[in-house]
């Protein structure tokens, strides 16, 4: 069963198109990550599912029931969503268990349920805190116990990890994402990590213009993101032009395994991950190319390297204390399938 289902979504705010035909659909019991850049249509997206904003065309189904569309919109304190914000959003007057039972009635905050939630996000014994006695990331967990407490239909999540520092996301991200669904809730999370919305979500939208690019598991987006823009949102990419055969094709970085097969021009891509570099004359079917330079990340180098005949290619290894320096020469060779997009590729933007 679907939680969510958006339609051919439209609105735009005078000559600017927010979203422009979106399509969205969010199984029961599932966290979907909304991933894309700034003015991407994301947050319109996420306002209008919560009922803020109004559709100008298309239609929004929470469950059975429209909630937007055909002149139809149902206010948004009557949909049944609950949103974290970027800010957590407490009030500052009341203390934790008063910020997490402010929406349930008296039955609801009787029934243990104040408790339960706060168990669920890692905060057992916080109720009687104040929120300025709480970090930044506690006070985002007690927004999350609050958007759960009522049992929502669906619970939002507006970038709800981008004021906190790098130290504390990782941690945060996973503890709300088992909170979600320990408590067996859906969930939407609108994002512009892509880290974020690999690591945390089910499944991934992307979003460009308005429009949804793709829609899949965090492995299929970034293995298969079917056309050039995505391929580049998610992840780094190496894109070669190429005219297939079957399921092989030549490019500069060699002849390589396709995933799928094709007999047309396409734009081939390689995820620096799969590019092995090796001493230049040490497999027969290696591509020469020069170091340009590298990026240490403590697990991993990320080489910028030139193929003799002009090409960039990215390749991420991992380290192993052996330097290699501008200049230096090596081989690549490429590791299992790569991906066959619509080619040639088209201009970004």
């Amino acid at each position: 069963m679907n939680a969510l289902v958006v339609r051919a979504a439209h609105k735009a705010f005078g000559p600017v198109k927010a979203l422009d035909g979106a399509e969205l659909t969010v199984p029961a019991g599932s966290l979907t990550a909304v991933l894309g850049p700034s003015g991407c249509g994301k947050t319109t997206l996420l306002r209008c599912v919560a009922g803020f904003e109004h559709l100008d065309a298309g239609e929004i189904t929470l469950g059975d029931r429209a909630v937007s569309g055909s002149g139809r919109h149902v206010p948004a304190h009557r949909r049944g969503v609950a949103v974290v914000p970027q800010d957590g959003a407490l009030f500052p007057h009341l203390d934790v268990a008063g910020n997490v039972g402010y929406g349930l009635d008296a039955a609801q905050r009787r029934s243990g349920r104040v408790d339960q939630v706060l168990e669920l996000v890692g905060l057992a014994g916080y109720g009687r805190r104040m929120p300025h006695q709480l970090s930044g990331g506690q006070q985002q967990r007690v927004a999350v116990a609050r958007a759960l407490a009522p049992r929502p239909r669906l619970v939002l999540l507006d970038e709800p990890f981008s004021a906190l520092d790098a130290g504390l996301r990782a941690g945060l991200r996973a503890d709300v994402r088992a909170a979600l669904h320990a408590d067996g809730a859906t969930a939407v999370l609108v994002t512009h990590d892509q880290g974020e919305a690999l690591s945390m979500a089910d499944q991934v939208v992307v979003m460009h213009q308005g429009r949804v690019r793709r829609q899949g598991t965090p492995l299929e987006v970034y293995r298969t993101p079917g056309d050039p823009w995505v391929a580049r949102f998610v992840g780094d990419a190496v894109l070669l032009p190429g005219t297939a055969g079957g399921d092989r094709v030549p490019t500069p970085l060699g002849e390589l395994a396709l995933d799928r097969a094709c007999h047309d021009t396409i734009t081939v891509l390689v995820r620096p991950e799969q590019i092995r570099v090796t001493p230049p004359d040490a497999a027969p079917d290696a591509v020469a190319a020069t170091v340009r330079g590298q990026l240490f990340h403590g697990h991993d180098v990320v080489l910028d390297l030139r193929l003799d005949d002009g090409t960039p290619v990215t390749a991420r290894v991992l380290d192993r204390g052996q330097q290699l320096v501008p200049g230096q020469r090596v081989g690549l060779t490429v590791d299992g399938p790569v991906h066959a997009m619509p080619g040639p590729e088209p201009v970004a933007g």
